[in-house]
């Protein structure tokens, strides 16, 4: 396997883990490999449902898809309902991985047991703890993230007795630049004009936090 075709599998693996976490223990997550189809499995995630492990085989259904690929070239996942040895209802969906030339080197299958318990499936996706909350703006202007973000920063900084009244910008623009704010387009005109100091200024201490990275 070519090294891209290499890093592109790993980054999947990557991609697993985080699924894994977000999906919980109902959800099976499988990595097949395509170079060796008797021993393609190279990463699995919860693989206690299927008694599946590293190193195991593609399964039938996965090999038909395949020759579905090579002759038509159109199929890149496939949705469906099965069962698995032990019986058990499975709700699964298989999409192939595409590496160099648009060649199939991997498929990534996400299987759902259907007959978890549904304690299992809603301790993932409920939270009695308002602590466990972690704030995030969804919005649909990279402008009101900014103004959402300086306000909230000024907010913060002005409470802190500890920071002259001095230094309070220099602190604002230094939250703000390590929250990666001045990535966005405009950042540096809005917060200038807000805080009524001129852009270069602005420029001035970005210059020194990205030199210092403090």
């Amino acid at each position: 396997m070519s090294r891209t075709n290499r890093i592109i599998l790993d980054a999947y693996m990557d991609t697993m883990d985080a699924l894994g976490a977000y999906l919980g223990e109902a959800f099976e997550i499988v990595l097949h490999e395509l170079e060796d189809l008797d021993h393609s499995i190279v990463k699995i995630v919860n693989g206690f449902h299927s008694g599946r492990v590293l190193g195991g085989p593609i399964t039938d259904l996965a090999l038909s898809m395949l020759e579905q690929i090579n002759k038509k070239g159109s199929q890149r996942f496939m949705t469906y309902y099965s069962r698995s040895k032990y019986g058990k209802p499975v709700k699964s969906t298989t999409m192939a991985i595409f590496g160099e030339h648009q060649k199939a080197i991997g498929l990534l299958c996400i299987n759902m047991y259907l007959d978890s318990p549904l304690t299992s499936l809603l301790k993932d996706f409920s939270i009695e703890d308002s602590n466990k909350y972690v704030p995030e703006n969804f919005i649909t202007q990279s402008d009101e993230l900014i103004i959402r973000a300086l306000e909230k920063t000024k907010e913060e900084v002005s409470a802190d007795n500890n920071i002259l009244s001095s230094q309070m910008n220099k602190e604002i623009i230094t939250l703000l630049f390590h929250q990666g704010i001045f990535k966005l387009k405009d950042a540096v005109r809005i917060i200038s004009e807000d805080l009524g100091i001129s852009k270069s200024t602005v420029y001035m201490h970005l210059k020194t936090l990205q030199k210092t990275k403090i």
